[in-house]
C-alpha cells in the first residue's frame, strides 16, 4: 500500500512516500479504498508533536477522506462511497486503503465528489460541533469568526448565515470578497485592522487562530457571551471575564452529525470551500502551504 508516513517528530521533510502494509479491518471496521484526502492544520501539528500523544512509528497522518468500501459490515457492502473523519491518534487518512470504525463513516452523497466530501468532513464537522452544539448559537446573534478564509472557518462562516446569525469575518483584505460570498455581513483586515477596536458587544465568538487572537477576543464579547476556540490546545484558556464563558467544541466522531455536514452541502446550504489539489505523494508541499496559514479554503491529496 501506497502512504505518506513519518517515523519521527519534526517539519516537512519528515513525511515519506512508499509502501506500508495494508491496514487490517477489526470487528466492527470496514476497509475503504481511499480517493481523496484532506489536509488540516491538525496534520502538520500532529507531525511537529505539539499535541503530545503517544503514537507508534511509522505514523500515517490524515484526518479526514473519502472513498469506496472495498470490504463492508453490518451497514455498508462493497462499493459503497462513504467518507469519514478518522479518531486521533490512530489517523491514517494518507493512504491508499484505510480500517475504520463503520460508525464513524457516512454515506457519500452523489452529486459531490470525493475530493468535495474529503474538503467538508472535519471542517464541517468542526463548525456544526462547534457552532450548533457548543456555542448553541442563535438566529440573531452576532457571531465573531476568526480566520473565516480557512477550511473551518469559511464552513462556520455560511452555517453561522445559514442559522440567521450576523456574521464578522477576520480575512486578509484578499479573501473579504470570498468570507462575503460564504454570508459574512462583516469583513475585517487582520493585518490592519484591530477587530477590538472595530466591533464589541458580540453574542459569541468562534476561534480557529488561537493565540493572542483568543485572549484579546474575550474583550469583544457582551456579558454573558461566549468563546469557543479549536486552536487554543486541548482544553479552554482560562476566561479574564467572570461575566463571558470559555469553550473548547469537544468534536467527536460520529455518523449522525456527518450526515448533517453532507445534508448541509448537498442542499445547498452551505457552499464548498474554494478546493485546491496535491498528488498523495506531494503532502509535503502541501503542509507547506498549510503551515503558512494564508490558505482560501482547503487543500486536498488525490490518492
Amino acid at each position: 500500500m501506497k502512504a505518506c508516513f513519518f517515523r519521527r517528530y519534526g517539519g516537512p521533510d519528515v513525511l515519506e512516500y512508499g509502501e506500508l502494509p495494508d491496514p487490517v479491518p477489526a470487528a466492527g471496521e470496514v476497509l475503504v479504498d481511499i480517493h481523496a484526502a484532506s489536509v488540516n492544520a491538525a496534520d502538520w501539528k500532529m507531525r511537529a508533536g505539539q499535541y503530545g500523544a503517544v503514537i507508534e512509528f511509522p505514523h500515517v497522518p490524515g484526518r479526514d477522506f473519502s472513498g469506496v468500501v472495498i470490504k463492508g459490515n453490518a451497514d455498508f457492502k462493497p462499493g459503497d462511497a462513504v467518507f469519514g473523519v478518522c479518531e486521533v491518534p490512530r489517523e491514517g487518512a494518507y493512504a491508499e486503503k484505510i480500517a475504520i470504525r463503520e460508525a464513524i463513516v457516512a454515506r457519500k452523497p452523489e452529486r459531490l465528489t470525493h475530493a468535495q466530501c474529503a474538503a467538508m468532513a472535519l471542517a464541517g464537522l468542526t463548525a456544526v460541533v462547534s457552532l450548533e452544539d457548543t456555542l448553541q448559537l442563535k438566529r440573531g446573534e452576532t457571531l465573531l469568526i476568526h480566520g473565516g478564509a480557512g477550511g473551518v472557518g469559511g464552513f462556520a462562516v455560511a452555517l453561522a448565515r445559514h442559522l440567521g446569525a450576523r456574521v464578522i469575518a477576520t480575512a486578509s483584505a484578499a479573501n473579504h470578497d470570498y468570507v462575503r460570498s460564504l454570508g459574512a455581513d462583516q469583513a475585517i483586515d487582520y493585518r490592519t485592522q484591530d477587530f477590538t477596536k472595530v466591533v464589541s458587544g458580540c453574542d459569541a465568538v468562534f476561534d480557529t487562530v488561537g493565540g493572542d487572537v483568543t485572549v484579546r477576543s474575550f474583550a469583544v464579547l457582551r456579558a454573558g457571551g461566549r468563546l469557543a476556540t479549536v486552536a487554543a490546545g486541548g482544553s479552554a484558556p482560562p476566561s479574564p471575564r467572570t461575566d463571558v464563558k470559555s469553550l473548547r467544541p469537544r468534536v467527536d466522531r460520529d455518523r449522525s452529525r456527518l450526515e448533517r455536514v453532507a445534508a448541509l452541502v448537498a442542499q445547498g446550504a452551505v457552499p464548498l470551500p474554494a478546493i485546491v489539489e496535491y498528488p498523495l505523494a506531494e503532502a509535503a508541499a502541501a503542509h507547506r502551504v498549510s503551515e503558512a496559514r494564508h490558505l482560501r479554503g482547503k487543500l486536498v491529496l488525490r490518492v
